[in-house]
């Protein structure tokens, strides 16, 4: 079997069920694990990577998808070449893959049309789920069945060492920085899980922009920026030249010190496996004392 992933969270899937070797294409974002990097690649950002900062890929967004214009290019020709079994994609964002539409029409284009397979989790339930379908649609069910086994019991891991008079502070998980959005879908199970409280609570939903009178009425103790798509590196120097809303000071997480970057791209905004080491890496954020201070490579302090 050939695959073609068009998914950052479905290349790490479809390795995650050992099947690397039949991935013959994927996405300019695919960097993990290591071994998926000198593939194929099938996609590039008509915005990304420009050093644009957050408010001018926000403006940038905007104008395309208000255009009706793709974020994305896919190269057609490739895919003719490659002449895959099967097709990841998605259908659940237009800001975060090529459109599902545009890989149907390319499909039709192949000597023999591939199944072309859209996943769209909005929970963290759904994501494991979809690495039960991958199994079934690759032949890997019984290895989809142990890694989902395996992602559970470290869930249920994370969740027995929690005290059963646990306080759980109120955390608001910042997907975009400027203008600010509230993370959706499965980010507040994550945060559930890893002993928090997420402020706005957008389970299974979109993330959303949200103005900063309601991040001041939601008082978050603990602030977790997490602008998708980026790396923690990435994160701490958007944040050091971010001009954050009038209030943003007055937060009593940041008077505490208690603003974190996160590496989102790895643990946050890809619904895959790693998802669970993102409930880990909070757990360590949220409850020190119990599971150890993350380490930097995955989150740094943001100073006021």
């Amino acid at each position: 079997m050939k695959i073609v992933s068009l998914l950052p969270s479905a290349t790490e899937i479809v390795c995650a069920l050992g099947l690397t070797e039949a991935l013959v294409g994927v996405t300019h974002e695919c960097d993990h694990p290591p071994e998926v990097r000198g593939k194929p690649v099938l996609t590039a950002s008509r915005i990304h990577g420009q050093g644009l900062s957050s408010a001018e890929i926000e403006h940038a967004v905007s104008a395309r998808l208000g255009g009706h214009q793709s974020l994305y290019t896919l190269d057609e020709g490739l895919l003719r070449a490659l002449q895959p079994d099967l097709v990841l994609t998605q259908e659940l964002c237009a800001v975060c893959a090529v459109s599902y539409t545009e890989v149907q029409q390319a499909a039709r284009l192949l000597d023999v049309a591939p199944r072309v397979v859209s996943l769209e989790p909005t929970t963290l339930e759904e994501v494991l789920d979809n690495i039960t379908l991958v199994g079934q649609l690759t032949g890997r069910e019984h290895v989809a069945a142990a890694v989902v086994t395996g992602l559970r019991t470290r869930l249920a891991a994370v969740e027995a060492r929690l005290p059963a008079t646990l306080r759980r502070p109120r955390v608001w998980v910042c997907e975009w920085l400027d203008p600010p959005y509230s993370a959706g879908h499965w980010v507040s199970a994550q945060i559930e899980r890893a002993g928090g409280r997420e402020v706005f609570q957008r389970v299974g939903l979109p993330s959303t922009q949200v103005r900063p009178e309601e991040i001041v009425r939601a008082a978050p103790e603990v602030i977790i920026l997490a602008p998708c798509g980026f790396h923690v590196e990435a994160v701490a120097e958007e944040a050091a030249r971010t001009r954050f809303f009038e209030g943003w000071h007055d937060l009593l997480a940041v008077r505490a010190g208690a603003v974190w970057a996160v590496d989102a791209s790895s643990y946050y905004s890809r619904p895959g496996p790693r998802l669970v080491d993102g409930v880990e890496l909070m757990a360590g954020i949220l409850h020190p004392e119990t599971f150890g201070t993350p380490s930097p490579a995955a989150a740094r302090r943001i100073l006021p």
